[in-house]
């Protein structure tokens, strides 16, 4: 076999990945080339899966010693030590999801390469399939042409012409020559089986591929699903969305690394086939079609003998001859045999037809054509097919280190949850200032009726008398922060204490409070101003 083509060359990563080392179940080495019915092949690929699934086992149980260790510190420490550490819970979603976003896009591009690589090796088979049918069909057609038509013919005209001796010497050459154009034709190889071969290795491709660019696909949405729910949950703090999120994201790992235990001895099996296509070609035609043959259409070189090349001359020959003869036929024994008119001009056309059948038949043996879409094929599912699989590795991995990331921030931020909802129970519930409290009173709008209001306004006179003029008037009044507890806040405890000395933070107005709260303001200063005149 002569040395590597310059048309095609296996991209380095095939030879990369043809380097791994091969290992059978038991460690054993097994030789590196591409044999898929051999059991002890099939046990490398399966080997480079049990990989994964250690890597999968290991991942699992570095999550769970995680959060064992977790767990144990948490209730080590005292209440008084512990933080909420929210500042790393955010830094940590943050980068799962950045991980995570761009572990989607990496996938996504993978998959539409490797798709795009095996649809190109199923258009060269097909082309690769109508060529070889295409010869068949044509071998096929001009024997029939040759063995059938002609001979019903040239009987009739052996009828016609019997009168003649030299017309009946030239209508047995001629069937001697169309007997030698019927044996070079049987010498033509029959490409019946290997057609057949290639269509269904085409129909089980595209029906892989299908549902494996489906399955990924489906994958990818179930990652970015998985994702919102994080981002939902830590932004909600939802603790059913947490726990749902975990679940999913435990799944998702799972399936993250059987994806690569599969792409990962996909892209080693074929860049196995990728690195020597054509001994593997070779060993599987040789006992249907002859070395030489398929060595012809391999290489494709100038400097290679066409197999065909002596069959088609000689059928060419035969032919012109063959036509030669008929015209003098028609020349000179057509004018002295009227009757043989139509079985003359039926071979003439037979033969042109037949010479048209020829320059298919030798369009479609050249090696040009098939060479053409091997290489194709080559090119598609080595190069694009194989680059496609390696960024689906490389997807794999990213989604299993972002999901981990992201259980391992989910314990943290329940924590965190926990101990925010520890100092809200703590607060005073009937605080004013409380935002839970502030809550509590959207929903029970009935404890702030403005009753409070009016008997407070119907004993202002005696709580008045009680103060000097000037300082209701000076010093913010005791009125203004008991209207306000009462319109606000809506808790009678509040209603004749001010606010002024209790530590407590001001309050924060909506514009509808603040217009309210002024309106009542002014109403209450002109009435203490006509009540106590300057």
């Amino acid at each position: 076999m002569p040395p590597a083509r310059a048309d095609y060359l296996a991209p380095w990563w095939a030879a990369w990945l043809h380097g791994l080392p091969h290992r059978g179940l038991r460690l054993q080495p097994v030789p590196a080339a591409f044999r898929p019915r051999d059991p002890d092949y099939q046990q490398s690929l399966l080997f480079l899966g049990l990989v994964a699934a250690v890597c999968l086992g290991l991942n699992l149980l570095f999550l769970t010693v995680y959060l064992i260790c977790l767990c144990c510190c948490k209730r080590d420490q005292e209440p008084e030590t512990k933080r909420p550490h929210s500042c790393c819970v955010t830094w940590m979603a943050v980068t799962a999801g950045l991980i995570c976003c761009t572990a989607v896009g990496i996938g996504f591009y993978g998959n539409s390469e490797t798709n795009d690589g095996v649809y190109q090796l199923l258009y060269a088979l097909d082309h690769a399939n109508h060529t070889l049918t295409g010869i068949d069909s044509l071998v096929a057609g001009t024997t029939l042409q040759m063995q059938v038509g002609l001979e019903q013919h040239l009987a009739r005209l052996n009828e016609l012409l019997a009168t003649r001796g030299d017309y009946l010497q030239t209508l047995k050459f001629m069937q001697q020559l169309a007997g030698s154009i019927v044996l070079q034709l049987s010498g033509l190889p029959v490409w019946r089986g290997a057609s057949a071969d290639l269509t269904a290795l085409a129909g089980h491709v595209s029906y892989v591929e299908y549902y494996r660019w489906l399955a990924y696909l489906l994958f990818f949405i179930l990652v970015l699903t998985v994702c919102l729910l994080a981002c939902l949950g830590l932004a909600k703090r939802s603790r059913c969305l947490l726990t749902t999120m975990l679940c999913c994201g435990l799944l998702t790992l799972i399936l993250s690394w059987a994806s690569m235990a599969v792409d990962t001895a996909a892209a080693v099996g074929t860049s196995d086939f990728c690195v020597a296509p054509d001994k593997f070609i070779m060993n599987q035609t040789e006992s249907d079609i002859s070395a030489e043959v398929v060595h012809y259409y391999l290489y494709c070189d100038q400097s290679l003998s066409n197999p065909f090349q002596q069959a088609l001359t000689v059928f060419q020959r035969s032919l012109t001859t063959m036509q030669i003869q008929i015209q003098g036929l028609i020349q000179f024994a057509l004018p002295l045999f009227p009757t043989a008119e139509k079985d003359l001009l039926g071979v003439q056309q037979l033969l042109n037809s037949s010479e048209t059948s020829l320059h298919q038949l030798t369009a479609m043996l050249d090696c040009r054509g098939l060479h053409k879409d091997y290489l194709d094929a080559l090119i598609g599912i080595c190069y694009d097919g194989v680059e496609g699989l390696l960024y689906l590795v490389l997807f794999s991995l990213l989604v299993a280190a972002s999901f981990s990331t992201i259980i391992c921030a989910t314990p943290r931020a329940w924590k965190h949850f926990t101990g925010r909802d520890r100092d809200y129970d703590d607060m005073d519930e009937e605080d004013p200032f409380n935002p839970q409290a502030r809550r509590i009173a959207t929903h029970n709008p009935s404890r702030g009726q403005l009753r409070s209001f009016c008997s407070y306004s119907s004993s202002l006179g005696s709580q008045s008398s009680l103060h000097p003029p000037a300082q209701t008037i000076s010093n913010a009044p005791v009125s203004e922060y008991m209207n306000q507890a009462v319109l606000f806040g809506g808790n009678p405890r509040y209603e004749n204490v001010p606010l002024i000395g209790r530590g407590s933070p001001p309050p924060t107005y909506s514009p509808s409070m603040r217009a309210t709260y002024l309106s009542v303001t002014d109403e209450h200063v002109r009435h203490h101003s006509t009540e106590f005149p300057a």
